[in-house]
């Protein structure tokens, strides 16, 4: 067990580098599904893979959701959420469920799977938190079935400014194991970027939008 959350933060960082489900290419950026270019990828469905990396990040979890019990149950994000709130909840003795994208079109057309009691207190968890967007989507499901969502919980999160103020206007707290400035110090401390790819790498932090490699 970690005594450290800041120690905890930046193994992982640097396990999530190991096993490429986060990759970093500040002069060959990758291109988001938004049309944004990016210097950095996360895929943290990869360490489900790698079962010593699994246990890590499960603890980490589980240790975060523990900050904010008693609750009644975890939800999972479809769809990367779902096995890492799963391993979570089952650590933790508590019930699960999950948060389709959009409700389904045949069957109960459920959007929630899973049984939850009236007026239930939830953490959602999530892999990554870029904007927020999905993950908020996602509380609003349970927001509109007259559940409470007591907090985010994530592996990493991009740290964007624009996640910061979608969270803050829903009123919503979220909490992530790791996070953008922690890797990419770890990735300068270890050798995998220079320090010119460090300034790269903050300045796109800075204004995702309007950034370019230099």
């Amino acid at each position: 067990m970690y005594e450290s959350q800041t120690k905890l933060a930046e193994d992982v960082a640097k396990l999530l580098l190991q096993i490429k489900a986060i990759k970093l290419s500040p002069q060959n950026p990758f291109t988001w599904a938004s049309g944004i270019s990016s210097p950095i990828y996360c895929d943290n469905r990869v360490s489900l893979s790698f079962p010593s990396v699994r246990d890590i990040i499960s603890n980490g979890l589980s240790r975060l959701i523990s900050n904010h019990l008693p609750i009644d149950a975890i939800a999972g994000v479809a769809t990367a959420g779902i096995p890492h709130g799963a391993i979570a909840a089952y650590r933790l003795g508590l019930p699960f469920v999950y948060v389709r994208d959009k409700a389904k079109s045949h069957g109960r057309n459920n959007q929630i799977e899973g049984y939850l009691p009236e007026n239930s207190k939830v953490v959602m968890v999530e892999d990554l938190i870029s904007t927020g967007g999905s993950s908020l989507k996602a509380a609003d499901a349970l927001i509109s079935q007259g559940h409470e969502v007591i907090a985010v919980i994530a592996i990493f999160s991009y740290q964007l400014p624009e996640a910061i103020a979608n969270f803050s206007k829903a009123g919503i707290p979220y909490f992530t194991i790791t996070n953008y400035d922690i890797l990419i110090k770890v990735a300068e401390y270890i050798g995998y970027i220079t320090p010119h790819d460090l300034d790269t790498l903050e300045d796109w932090k800075n204004d995702p939008q309007s950034w370019h490699p230099s």
